[in-house]
């Protein structure tokens, strides 16, 4: 039987020669994660249960970074507790500040999840890591406590769809216009419980940053995963990373696919995300004028080195307008550090930005960048839904890096080549 690739890994992993979409299989993991949010719920429900050990301490992960660095007695709670619980069961992978990062940029930067890996989270962008050809996807936390004390968990084999661009990218156009536009075209329940595909000549021509972009917002489009075959820029970036052997997979050319898109793209614009749906995405150039007060670049979606040397192209020698905050948070500890040796920091400092140790702090609302009522942002984030950044009256609008650095400088929503 020809399988697609997420068949395969699922397969592999439920010890079968075969599986069909719709089969209930019980698999064995390779790695499961939590934070600062899931990961207290998921202790609890692993002491409910009586559990005395955790399956393996070295393919957990816990890592604090929504809330931090803690802005509340009730955060540093939290983080306390996972602190404990790391010690305590000895997972190896606990990283807090100093040391973390965006947990689905830090985990791949440190080599921690691998291609053909099954991966789950208690976090619905685990499905980040389908970039390096991963089965990764999110789950609730008692099913990520179920899998720190077993290894094991059960899943409905999805249908897959498959994606394909094909065409050459205008300047400024990049993995988030591509996932962007996908959302928009197919809903944000398009794909629901589906396997996302991503393939074509563009995908090929993808630096990893934009594939893990791609794969990220998956789940905004209800998809269980969404998967891009590796090759030899995947192996480029995992060979020096990688901390236990992996393995390629690909789709047979016979796979079976509940849909197929096919897109040329080569004439795309940068896409906007406008408020209060990822699905409600315009190229930049229908959008009418919409001023901003503030500009967030970063998160799991778009803070990696990548991301931010494309913002600092817009913004070295200019200034974030009047009235305007413009947030930049590297994804990690060694994204910082990269931007800081590039010069890329000073270049947002000096066009008087905001540079944020990690952290997802204003994605979710938490911290760090709250909307007062009435106030806009553009970010390179995954969500815009109501009080998504602040206030329920307040608003927000998805973009890439580019835009959203133009945008700063400009006041309003604006393309890249405006300023």
């Amino acid at each position: 039987m020809s399988m697609t690739i997420s068949e395969k890994i699922l397969a592999k992993h439920a010890d079968r020669a075969e599986v069909r979409p719709d089969e209930l299989i019980e698999v064995e993991i390779d790695f499961a994660l939590g934070n600062d949010i899931t990961a207290p719920l998921a202790m609890e429900a692993f002491r409910k249960a009586g559990a005395a050990r955790v399956f393996d301490g070295d393919r957990i992960a816990l890592v604090p970074d929504h809330f931090t660095p803690n802005k509340d007695i009730s955060s540093a709670m939290q983080v306390k507790l996972m602190r404990e619980f790391a010690a305590e069961f000895g997972i190896t992978h606990y990283f807090e500040v100093g040391r973390m990062g965006v947990e689905h940029a830090l985990l791949p930067e440190q080599g921690l999840v691998l291609p053909g890996d099954v991966v789950i989270g208690a976090d619905s962008h685990t499905c980040t890591y389908g970039a390096l050809g991963a089965f990764a996807t999110g789950v609730g936390s008692t099913d990520l406590a179920a899998a720190m004390i077993t290894g094991r968990i059960w899943f409905k084999v999805p249908h897959s769809v498959k994606f394909v661009f094909r065409g050459k990218l205008r300047p400024w156009v990049g993995g988030k216009d591509l996932i962007l536009y996908a959302i928009g075209q197919i809903g944000v329940d398009g794909a629901r419980y589906q396997a996302m595909e991503f393939t074509g000549e563009v995908i090929e021509g993808l630096p990893m940053a934009d594939r893990f972009t791609m794969s990220n917002m998956a789940i905004e489009a209800g998809a269980k995963v969404g998967i891009i075959t590796p090759d030899a820029l995947t192996e480029a970036y995992v060979k020096e990373r990688a901390r236990r052997p992996y393995a390629f997979y690909e789709s047979d050319p016979g796979a079976v696919y509940a849909r197929v898109y096919d897109w040329d793209v080569s004439g795309f614009e940068p896409m906007v995300a406008l408020p209060h749906s990822p699905q409600n995405v315009k190229p930049i150039q229908e959008l009418p004028d919409i001023p901003i007060q503030q500009a967030v670049i970063g998160s799991c979606t778009n803070g990696r080195l990548e991301d931010l040397r494309q913002a600092a192209r817009v913004l070295k020698g200019k200034k974030v307008a009047p009235g305007v905050r413009c947030l930049v948070i590297p994804a990690t500890q060694r994204i910082y550090q990269e931007a800081m040796r590039e010069g890329l920091l000073e270049i947002f400092v000096d066009a008087e930005a905001a540079v944020s140790t990690p952290t997802c702090g204003p994605c979710l609302g938490g911290h760090m960048g709250i909307l007062a009522p009435g106030e806009r942002a553009v970010a390179t984030t995954n969500r815009n839904f109501v009080g998504r950044m602040g206030h329920p009256e307040s608003e927000v609008y998805l973009s890439n890096p580019a835009v959203a650095a133009a945008s700063a400088i400009a006041g309003r929503i604006v393309h890249p080549d405006a300023v």
